[in-house]
């Protein structure tokens, strides 16, 4: 079985099996989980989290600084 892509970009870890005999409920319950988690996660580390995710988006624009709706394309 082909691992599927993390988007933290990690190639070998631990598998993380998720039983296919949950209850709505109990799947429910675990996303419940996650969304608290995620709120922890963005309450403490708010600016830190913003400030990188700017300077991801601003590398990104800068690998690629066409402009579609001012510029010629580039061919």
């Amino acid at each position: 079985m082909k691992p599927y892509p993390q988007p933290s970009g990690l190639n070998h870890s631990l598998d993380c099996l998720i039983s296919a005999e949950w209850t709505p409920a109990q799947a429910f319950a675990v996303v419940e989980l996650l969304d608290d988690l995620r709120d922890r996660i963005c309450a403490h580390y708010q600016t830190a989290l913003f400030e990188l995710l700017r300077d991801e988006q601003s590398r990104d624009s800068d690998a690629n600084p066409y402009d579609p709706w001012t510029e010629e394309p580039p061919f």
